[in-house]
């Protein structure tokens, strides 16, 4: 019973979206490459029928839109038939990325804590510095990416601390916004527990914020960690790195290579998956050492 009910409310739903998305990809890859495959076919006056059209749609070498089973066939083939220490390798690159966006979001994370609990406890800093970090973040990273690299390249420091500052300048908001909100949870019924127990500021903070902030969080570090991600493949891009996710992106466009950028993309959302799924598992650990319950 728990099987089938686990089938139909969790599994079956993804599967379905799952293969309408192929689905719409499939229809999506032969529209958009017809009309070069009907050049090509005009040049060589050669004619096609229908499902002989289709499939040359779907097997073009530098498609407008790659089949799934072509980009699926780039990973496979790039993952599980490389060397992992080969520069082609989907594996190698990946943790390039990975090794930057982990530096970038410890760092990112730890400063936003930090300014959280300077908000939460200072007044002062609440007025004046809140509305500098929610500025800094209407910048586009893709300004301030070329910069951090340019400022550090002249310090003449360079591979993976600029990319991880970037991480950093991403990662450091969610984590600030989740934590003061957490910090602030605690209703004032509980807070007046504590100074009738006459707990001094460091006991409530430990005893009673800490704990109550611990789900805002992970939560926040799970949009944290995702956007450190993007930070790293963004700040990859400028530096023109022959490694990392990014760099798989620039060189596919540099060569029209189509299968490859669609591979690089799904290496990175498969890698943002794997982050955000691991930062769920250290939350259910930490939850349990806590005495919470499984849901």
């Amino acid at each position: 019973m728990e099987k089938e009910k686990f089938f139909r409310h969790k599994f079956l739903p993804v599967i379905t979206i799952v293969l309408a998305i192929v689905v719409l990809w499939y229809i999506f890859a032969v529209i958009l490459n017809a009309p070069f495959q009907r050049d090509l076919d005009r040049r060589a006056n050669a004619t096609s029928g229908t499902v002989e059209f289709i499939g040359k749609t779907l097997s073009q070498p530098k498609p407008i839109l790659p089949a799934p089973h072509q980009v699926a066939s780039n990973v496979f083939e790039n993952t599980f038939l490389r060397s992992v220490t080969s520069n082609r390798s989907l594996v190698y690159n990946a943790w390039v990325t990975l090794s930057s966006t982990a530096v970038g979001f410890l760092l990112g994370s730890i400063l936003g804590i930090v300014i959280a609990v300077g908000i939460v406890h200072v007044k002062v800093l609440e007025r004046s510095l809140m509305p500098w970090i929610i500025a800094s973040q209407m910048v586009p990273v893709l300004a301030i990416a070329p910069m951090v690299i340019v400022v550090l390249g002249a310090l003449g420091i360079s591979g993976l601390m600029p990319k991880a500052l970037i991480c950093a300048y991403l990662s450091f908001f969610p984590v600030t916004v989740g934590m003061v909100k957490g910090l602030r949870s605690p209703e004032i019924i509980y807070l007046d527990l504590m100074r009738t127990y006459n707990a001094s500021q460091a006991q409530t903070f430990w005893k009673l914020r800490v704990p109550a902030s611990v789900p805002f969080l992970f939560t926040s570090m799970k949009v944290a960690i995702a956007a450190s991600l993007v930070g790293t493949i963004v700040g990859e891009l400028p530096t023109g790195a022959v490694a990392g996710i990014g760099a798989k992106l620039l060189a596919g466009s540099y060569q029209s290579q189509t299968i490859e950028i669609w591979a690089a993309l799904v290496a990175g959302s498969v890698l943002a998956s794997l982050l955000v799924a691991s930062v769920s598992i250290v939350a259910r650990i930490v939850d349990r050492s806590m005495g919470g319950r499984a849901a």
